[in-house]
């Protein structure tokens, strides 16, 4: 069988990109040791409404720990407990989010706030809020036929306004 030379060349080079490819993987797996996760806050999926803090989803104000409120989240079937989340301007939030169904996002429009809600596990992220409007929060994970339904809102409000 005769290859013709320049098909020789596309096969070495195939060859090799794969090779480079697999090496580079390697070397981020094995030796700077990049890998799942292990140490993964989870829970039990069946009874999260059953377990803290998803028992009393919403906004809550803490005391003596690196951020002022926490925002505890339930994501589910093309919904969002809670709908509506309001926070003060230039507050550290920490939110804390787990999905009771199949794997939600949960993304805040205009900020690099963007988790995975996977259920079992329990998602978190700080984050200070310093600009004053309305957010939109989006599953950007497809969850199902109502996948595009799935929003909520973030409201940033200045303490100082009066009304």
């Amino acid at each position: 069988m005769h290859i013709h030379k320049y098909e020789k060349y596309w096969l070495v080079f195939g060859v090799a990109t794969l090779v480079a490819f697999l090496i580079i993987l390697g070397i981020g797996a094995f030796h700077q040791g990049s890998h799942p996760n292990s140490n993964k806050k989870t829970i039990d999926y069946e009874k999260v409404k059953e377990i803290a803090p998803f028992t009393n989803p919403g906004v809550h104000k803490v005391e003596g720990k690196d951020w002022d409120y926490e925002v505890v989240i339930l994501a589910s079937a093309f919904y969002y407990n809670p709908p509506e989340i309001e926070v003060p301007l230039g507050a550290k939030v920490k939110f804390i989010a787990t999905s009771e169904d199949v794997i939600h996002g949960f993304e805040i429009a205009g900020t690099n706030i963007n988790m995975m809600l996977e259920p079992g596990y329990i998602s978190e992220y700080v984050a200070e809020i310093n600009q004053v409007g309305e957010f939109l929060i989006v599953c950007n994970e497809y969850c199902g036929t109502g996948h595009t339904l799935m929003h909520s809102r973030l409201k940033v409000v200045d303490p100082n306004d009066s009304k």
